[in-house]
């Protein structure tokens, strides 16, 4: 008997229709923030999903409990809004319900809840080696080209820049489709990407798609390995500031434990969790505590192919990409509208 993907997602599909997803909000149980609790048929990178619902709302988690041993996913969540209070908006409960829900269909979520993204604009990926007015010769480039950009997000990080912009064609006002002129848009910008050093590691994307620009972001910058340290480093942390990362493993329970503690932000969940789950590893449990300045996440996981971490290469790696996701947020520049 042949298998298929096909058949994985159809049995998938099945199971959610058998345990639908059930969402919890209690107002009442803790004092100082909302209780929202998720029940659903367990998958690879439910956690994320859900954690970006709550991140997109702007919502800070102060305190988290995750379990997703075996077929089945619960967590709870202690949430305040960004001035710390409880959530007593119906619209965002309602939202919430919605999107964690029975109605839910996970993958809608992957969407960035208050930014406008659509099939009317072009998504420019940019990737390269950082340096004072690179957006501004960035955007010099799409005005002569007669791009409109509607909006810019920039990550910088040990010396590397990622961007993700979404363009226009100045005259239709719609995406730009032409594909000999898309290519000449991506060739000027890996020039400017590259600058002078006409050998330095560039690389432009075009796409139509709609994607959830910070994890896109994410994912950038891990391909580009602005991970690994070298001795021009971006020295705009201090070492106090840099989070403290330890990966072992809890040989009993064939699980590695990672635990990050680090100065409280907001999205730094979304950031450790999306960086897990695009390194493939599973979450099987995890504690997170934020209520104070400094952060407590502990996380019990193993590689999606069921081992913990084999080596000290691996656990190495596992602590430079998790510093480095903590860190890109730093350095964070956001354009919006005009550039």
């Amino acid at each position: 008997m042949s298998y298929s993907h096909d058949s994985d997602d159809e049995y998938e599909k099945l199971i959610r229709r058998m345990n639908p997803p059930r969402v919890v909000i209690d107002n009442e149980a803790c004092k100082n923030a909302t209780v929202i609790r998720v029940d659903s048929a367990n998958k690879h990178g439910i956690l994320l999903e859900v954690v970006q619902v709550l991140t997109d709302l702007n919502l800070i988690v102060t305190k988290a409990y995750i379990s997703s041993d075996g077929c089945w996913f619960m967590d709870v969540f202690n949430v305040t809004d960004e001035d710390g209070n409880k959530i007593t908006d119906e619209g965002i409960l309602d939202y919430i319900r919605k999107c964690l829900g029975p109605e839910a269909c996970f993958a809608s979520s992957m969407r960035s809840v208050g930014v406008k993204q659509s099939m009317d604009h072009t998504a420019i990926e940019l990737t390269g080696s950082d340096r004072p007015g690179l957006l501004s010769e960035v955007s010099a480039v799409l005005t002569h080209l007669k791009c409109n950009v509607v909006s810019a997000e920039v990550w910088t990080h040990n010396t590397r820049a990622a961007a993700l912009m979404q363009v226009t064609d100045e005259e239709t006002g719609g995406a730009i489709s032409d594909p000999e002129r898309l290519s000449v848009i991506k060739e000027l910008l890996c020039n400017v990407l590259k600058g002078s050093n006409k050998s330095g590691l560039a690389k432009t994307e075009v796409s139509q798609d709609v994607t959830h620009t910070e994890r896109r972001l994410h994912q950038m910058m891990f391909a580009d390995r602005d991970y690994e340290r070298t001795g021009t480093d971006d020295d705009s942390l201090d070492e106090k500031q840099r989070p403290n990362v330890n990966v072992v493993n809890c040989y009993d329970k064939d699980y590695s434990v990672v635990t990050i503690t680090s100065k409280d932000r907001p999205k730094l969940l979304f950031d450790t969790v999306c960086t897990l789950t695009d390194m493939q590893y599973v979450v099987f449990h995890a504690n997170i505590d934020a209520e104070g300045p400094e952060a407590y996440q502990e996380y019990f996981i193993r590689h999606i192919d069921g081992s913990p971490v084999k080596s000290d290469a691996e656990r190495e790696r596992v602590i430079q990409c998790l510093k480095a996701a903590i860190e890109r947020r730093v350095s964070e520049v956001s354009a919006k509208s005009h550039i």
